[in-house]
């Protein structure tokens, strides 16, 4: 069969481990996930990235067997993902669901023990991801007694502690300090560095941008880009900046360019036409001197706007 063994050589070189292939989920008349198709290869950290409403909870929930599946499935190593797999995926849900009137570290050992680890490794665990977060010396403090960041310190130490192969995190940095999130980062990249796949949606940007291997965008249900965050610039627009020793307002007048701003001597451009550089960089020289030209690397949000309006 040649086909599974060309499937089993990429797993092996560790390729898409968990597949999404054309997920579908209506409620009534709305469809809120049209289709949704990515991958999570083994070891990396996927961005998942939408506005409010966009189907990436939804999306989440039906890769957790939580919701039914309406049209498409979810791939684990190449075969339809079953229960047993999604007992070892760990998973943070965007409404938390831990309980607020119980010890921290009974319910922790409580979960992991549910896992299938033994209670002695539970308990290994649980104190081990309480330290870690600087909550030790509350361990059998009851939840609701915590402020609501270190609540979300416990709810990721509950997600990772079981030694899952696969996480999947519903905005897993909603609520963290700077320092609790490069902790939580510093956990995470534990884990992709062990070949876990990890899936997280975020609202933070600049975050995703820092972090990820790849990203999967969606918006209106759908899946408007994916891939790295240099993939995705590249599509984009290419921009430059122009700064002069005098006023720029004279490039509006140049073929070839398309002229996004102008502000006093800089000027940020589109080169639509071969060569418009050069025209550029010519009759800039001859009106005075140039202080920069360069590329403009775009920032996630800007990519974020185009790809979704």
């Amino acid at each position: 069969m040649p086909g599974a063994r060309s499937r089993n050589r990429s797993l092996e070189e560790g390729c898409e481990v968990l597949e999404i292939q054309g997920l579908t989920r209506r409620f009534g008349d709305v469809t809120a996930v049209d289709g949704v198709s990515f991958a999570v290869p083994r070891g990396q950290l996927i961005g998942f990235v939408g506005g409010n409403g966009a189907g990436k909870t939804t999306t989440m929930r039906m890769i957790m067997g939580l919701l039914q599946i309406h049209a498409g499935e979810v791939l684990w190593e190449g075969r339809p993902a079953t229960t047993a797999d999604r007992r070892r995926f760990g998973y943070m849900p965007e409404e938390r669901g831990l309980y607020p009137k119980q010890g921290i570290a009974d319910q922790l050992v409580y979960l992991a023990r549910l896992h299938g680890m033994s209670r002695q490794d539970a308990q290994r665990a649980t104190a081990e991801h309480l330290d870690r977060f600087g909550l030790g010396e509350r361990a059998k403090d009851k939840l609701e007694s915590l402020s609501l960041g270190n609540q979300q310190r416990v709810q990721i130490a509950a997600a990772v502690m079981s030694r899952p192969q696969a996480l999947i995190l519903d905005e897993p940095f909603s609520g963290l300090d700077p320092t609790s999130v490069d902790t939580m980062v510093d956990l995470l990249r534990e884990h992709t560095r062990a070949g876990v796949p990890v899936l997280f949606s975020s609202h933070q940007l600049d975050l995703v941008d820092r972090l990820c291997d790849g990203m999967v965008v969606l918006s209106k249900g759908r899946v408007v880009a994916q891939g790295t965050a240099d993939a995705l610039r590249a599509r984009g627009p290419q921009r430059h900046r122009i700064v002069l020793g005098g006023d720029a307002g004279w490039v509006r007048g140049l073929p070839g360019l398309h002229v996004v701003d102008v502000d006093g001597s800089s000027a940020v451009l589109e080169l639509v036409e071969a060569g418009a550089d050069r025209t550029l960089l010519t009759e800039a020289l001859a009106r005075g001197p140039v202080v920069e030209f360069a590329r403009v690397r775009p920032s996630l949000s800007e990519i974020y706007r185009e790809v979704t309006a």
